[in-house]
């Protein structure tokens, strides 16, 4: 499984249905809010084999108040 972590901008006044929306598909490993630039971040694993922009645009990234993302690829370094 591949580890990434998204970011997401949600529009204004939409980040707990956003959230809520997200815990719902059952898709993350870890789901924050927080500071800054972004309302929420996200951990997810996305199984071997799967196109990673795909997986997203198809299971996270058609949730109603979503207004960007920034996804961090992660590598095992160590």
């Amino acid at each position: 499984m591949n580890c990434v972590f998204i970011q997401i901008r949600c529009r204004p006044a939409t980040a707990y249905q956003v959230a809520d929306a997200i815990a719902l598909r059952e898709i993350h490993s870890e789901l924050y809010s927080t500071s800054g630039e972004y309302d929420l971040i996200v951990k997810m694993y996305i199984p071997d084999g799967e196109d990673v922009g795909k997986f997203i645009n198809d299971n996270l990234l058609d949730i109603d108040g979503i207004e960007r993302t920034l996804t961090t690829l992660t590598f095992r370094a160590f």
